[in-house]
């Protein structure tokens, strides 16, 4: 598996009457155009959207919808996320067709689960967050990667300060998370030079390139950036990071933070140091801007760590985001990703 893949814009629509779930639906069939699906495949992720959508309007007293685009193996696909603030509800309970909390047919995510190769659901006493990722139907049925990842402009922004990237090969994984300084097109615009030297070069241990990210980014407002890579055979983790993104490793009942150094990559900044750690199969790497406050626990949510990395990403983000700044996240689960 070879993946060098740079996050894009998460499209955000609000759903909170009828109409915008056809506004829903348009924005998942551009997306899905814009990654190459056919009529069919394009017409399954409108399906899904429309029905995630629906059910967002009839259950959950409105909400928004997560649109982002993902890679997998071998080919790209659609995520489409929801989120309510509704009573909420049992996934395997309501998988089955005919099992309705509305007084509805009960077919709505019946018909989003045999479109999607994923389909998680988190529900709790602030509401609903449901993903689902369709990927084309010619594609191997092992085709998602476990990570999960969002990219949110602030508010009234169209552009993002925020961007990701991640690498993939036989012999190791590494993901990059820059944090442009401030907001708005100058903070996007330093943040995909170091996407773009991330994307050409990311084969550099993290101190390495985080050194090639500051010579990339010079000439920019620069930035916050880290990068964690790890071994895929002996689990061993290099980090680095310069400036305000949290980092950790993430068990079952234990976190270990990974700790970045003052400065900003493309302005100044001392040498970014390597830290070293080793992270078991199954461990979370979750990395974000301070977009998100940082000050949360996944063992206040218990179960939530053993659930798609997508569906953690989107409740953090629920509950965590600051309001007031991009918002940039980006989790993955580590072990056999082959």
């Amino acid at each position: 598996m070879d993946l060098n893949f740079s996050g894009r814009l998460t499209r955000v629509v609000v759903v909170e009457e009828v109409s915008q779930v056809g506004q829903a639906r348009r924005e998942a069939l551009a997306m899905a155009d814009g990654i190459g699906f056919d009529e069919m495949d394009a017409g399954r992720v409108a399906l899904a959207a429309t029905e995630l959508a629906t059910n967002v309007i009839k259950h959950g007293r409105g909400g928004r919808m997560y649109l982002s685009v993902v890679c997998g193996r071998g080919g790209e696909g659609i995520e489409l996320c929801t989120l309510d603030a509704g009573p909420g509800f049992s996934l395997a309970q309501s998988l089955p067709d005919g099992y309705s909390t509305g007084g509805t047919q009960g077919l709505g995510l019946g018909a989003i689960r045999r479109q999607a190769t994923v389909l998680d659901a988190w529900s709790d006493d602030k509401g609903c967050v449901v993903v689902a990722r369709v990927y084309a139907s010619r594609v191997a049925r092992d085709v998602d990667v476990p990570y999960g990842a969002l990219r949110l402009a602030m508010r009234h922004e169209v552009a993002c300060g925020d961007a990701w990237h991640l690498r993939a090969d036989a012999q190791s994984v590494a993901v990059t998370l820059i944090d442009g300084l401030g907001h708005g097109l100058p903070a996007a615009d330093a943040a995909q030079a170091g996407v773009a030297v991330a994307a050409a070069r990311g084969a550099l241990a993290p101190a390495d390139l985080i050194a090639a990210m500051h010579a990339g980014m010079s000439g920019t407002r620069g930035g916050a950036a880290a990068v964690a890579s790890v071994d895929l055979a002996s689990g061993a983790v290099q980090f680095a990071g310069i400036g305000n993104i949290s980092a950790g490793l993430h068990e079952a009942t234990t976190t270990r933070g990974m700790a970045s150094h003052p400065g900003i990559v493309g302005v100044q900044f001392r040498k970014a140091q390597p830290f070293h750690f080793h992270a078991p199969e199954g461990t979370l790497l979750l990395m974000h801007s301070d977009g998100l406050q940082a000050r949360w626990s996944l063992r206040d949510y218990p179960g939530l760590f053993h659930r798609h990395p997508a569906l953690i990403v989107a409740v953090l983000q629920r509950d965590f985001d600051r309001g007031r700044d991009d918002t940039g996240i980006i989790a993955l689960r580590l072990g056999d990703l082959h």
